[in-house]
């Protein structure tokens, strides 16, 4: 559908891209993974036409569409909100265009060539669009998709330039959904959405009949979409046949092998440069020497990048707290003539990992500046435990930053002990690379200030921790290193998040958030998730049937009993399983392992002039995918197994 050939590409004298081909075809589902300034951004944009690279082409047919979702930076004003929206349909005589171009195209391709295929398939979709883009449809299509990005009804009418700039994103996003190009370019579509306009976008894209290139750090969300995965690093693209999990996995693997050969490599290379030293200046040998001095030059040497450095990052231990961190008693908190919270009570205990989710303006954000002691209310207490140190994280602490000072003073003025040592590994965790750690405050951006704030707020020793949107500058390494941090956190913390892989295996509440109050569930966000979706069940089933299954009203002490309770279950029937699957992948490591370094062996053509060796090492390698394909088997039981009695225990709540 799209060829990019040869494509190169400099920018401030530094290489982004370097000839670099790679094709889309009509149904793909690509993630743009890469660092940050590696270039995703640019590509996308090359895509849409609206950079031009220094060599290389791209070619797409004119019946091709494609449509582009920026970071930020748009605004609509001067229309109502459906009537900015329905704007998206103003393309049905483009596409009438398009379609006749397609069928030119087919007329004058072979029936039996891949691009008569290529093109029968997205004239086929524009036939589809043609169908779908009537009167009757395009209103309920309207609403269906304003509704699922989390507007109301009563937002229809309301003008577009009163609504904030994430809104203005979602605004966007809608037109271009409704729209339906043949390509899809997203650039981190996820950064203004709320978890449940997250889930029904992912829903949505699931179905999408055009293509998709996605960029994002929302590993969940580029798992759920994406079937392949294009690494953009050092101006050089790599291909992975498979979503982000695949992609971290396949590299891995790949790097192992690289390393496998280099090694074995150099090793050849050792030993011809010791002949060639040896009998250099034996006239017996002087055509061996030559013949191996021709083979040194003509070799093609393998190449590996240089180690990352690996950052590990702990906060400083924190001091002991009392049993209770923090409790809100009759908390109302209003904003003009709208009513956030009324007559509120939440209590937050020592050990407590909560997040925070829920639609947005439903007053997470609020919610999180009350429990921080940030934010005034109209009514009601906010009583702190007892040696209770507190430390916040929000976006608009960056502007509380000393823009005189570097970044590199602003953490050393709070780092304490060992850590101080390490305090350029870890702003590099947090993306300030070399020189960066001596820019000023005053001339960072926007991103840059956050990331900072945030390094600032961990260095500071505290046993209660609160953090708003703490990701939402992150790449993929930075988010990992943050989370193996609060993973190992020994004291109490509050994320307001809707990063679901982010959140995942950290959390053990999650605190619901919503106009019609607040609500707990145990466990982690895939276990909130699973039962919301039973919940949404539940409700269809009829309002006798929810009388049947409707959960009594308890007290705080029956309510923490059972909690302490399940918990107690929870840990007696999975720890066993757990510790089962951690064995069984430990296993799995090791036998890949072993079966990657005979596939090396076996890639040696010097190995068969060893016979015995070589049917020895084809046995064992044989032997080994055997069990590496029943260690699977056992894998996938065992986690059905662990998904099961996870269920069952939350059947029990």
């Amino acid at each position: 559908m799209i060829s990019i050939e040869h494509l190169s590409l400099q920018l401030g004298g530094r290489v982004l891209f370097d000839d670099v081909s790679f094709l889309i075809s009509p149904h793909d589902r690509i993630g743009l993974v890469g660092s940050n300034g590696a270039g995703k951004t640019t590509l996308l944009k090359i895509l849409l036409g609206s950079v031009q690279p220094d060599a290389g082409r791209v070619s797409k047919a004119g019946y091709v569409t494609v449509g582009y979702l920026p970071q930020d930076g748009i605004t609509a004003s001067g229309r109502s909100l459906y009537k900015e929206v329905e704007s998206a349909f103003e393309s049905v005589v483009t596409i009438q265009q398009e379609l006749h171009e397609a069928q030119d195209a087919l007329n004058k391709l072979d029936p039996h060539s891949p691009e008569y295929q290529d093109v029968l398939e997205v004239f086929g979709e524009l036939q589809h669009k043609l169908e779908d883009l009537d009167a009757f449809r395009m209103k309920s299509k309207i609403e269906r998709v304003l509704m699922g990005l989390g507007f109301g009804v009563n937002d229809f009418e309301q003008m577009t330039e009163e609504f904030s700039g994430g809104w203005q994103m979602r605004i966007a996003l809608a037109k271009l959904l409704l729209q339906e190009p043949s390509l899809l370019l997203l650039d981190e579509p996820t950064n203004h959405l709320d978890l449940e306009s997250l889930q029904w976008l992912e829903e949505y894209l699931q179905s999408y009949n055009g293509a998709i290139v996605l960029v994002s750090h929302d590993q969940a969300f580029l798992d759920s979409l994406t079937t392949k995965t294009l690494e953009l690093r050092m101006g050089r693209l790599e291909l992975y046949s498979g979503n982000y999990s695949f992609y971290e996995r396949e590299k891995e693997a790949r790097k192992e092998l690289l390393v496998n050969a280099y090694k074995n490599q150099q090793e050849r290379i050792k030993k011809t440069q010791e002949f060639i030293d040896r009998f250099r200046y034996k006239a017996t040998k002087a055509r061996q020497v030559q013949s191996r001095i021709k083979q040194l030059e003509k070799m093609e040497l393998v190449e590996i990048e240089p180690e990352e450095e690996q950052i590990h990052f702990e906060f400083p231990p924190p001091p002991a707290s009392g049993r209770v961190v923090m409790e809100l008693r009759g908390i109302s908190k209003s904003y003009g003539a709208k009513k956030v919270f009324e007559r509120l009570d939440y209590k937050i205990e020592r050990g407590d990992r909560i997040a925070v989710v829920g639609p947005n303006g439903a007053g997470k954000s609020t919610l999180s500046r009350i429990v921080a002691g940030v934010e005034e209310f109209d009514a009601g207490q906010r009583i702190g435990g007892y040696n209770v140190v507190l430390s916040y994280f929000a976006q608009h602490q960056a502007e509380e930053l000393d823009l005189s000072k570097e970044a590199l003073e602003i953490v050393d003025e709070v780092a304490t002990g060992e850590i101080r040592k390490r305090l350029r590994s870890i702003l590099g965790s947090f993306l300030f690379h070399g020189d960066d750690v001596f820019k000023k405050v005053s001339v960072l951006s926007g991103g840059e200030k956050s990331r900072l704030a945030l390094a600032k707020m961990l260095l500071q020793p505290a046993n209660f921790l609160i953090m708003d949107e703490p990701t939402n500058h992150l790449d993929m390494k930075s988010k990992a290193v943050l989370q193996n941090a609060l993973s190992k956190f020994e004291g109490t913390f509050l994320i307001v998040s809707h990063d679901r892989s982010f959140l995942d295996p950290i959390v053990n509440k999650v605190l619901e958030v919503s106009t019609h109050g607040i609500r707990t569930y145990l466990g982690s966000i895939s276990d909130y998730l699973t039962r919301k979706k039973e919940e949404h069940l539940g409700a269809e089933m009829g309002s006798e049937q929810r009388k049947l299954t409707s959960v009594p009203v308890v007290s705080e002490k029956e309510r923490k009993r059972r909690e302490a309770e399940h918990r107690r279950r929870r840990s007696q029937k999975l720890k066993p399983l757990r510790m089962e699957l951690q064995q069984l992948e430990q296993e799995i490591d090791v036998v890949e392992r072993r079966k990657l370094e005979l596939e090396m062996m076996l890639a040696d053509p010097e190995l068969y002039k060893r016979g015995d060796e070589a049917k020895q090492v084809s046995t064992e390698h044989k032997e080994l995918k055997i069990k590496l394909n029943d260690l699977y088997n056992r894998w996938g039981a065992l986690t059905d197994q662990l998904q099961k009695v996870e269920r069952e225990l939350e059947g029990e709540l």
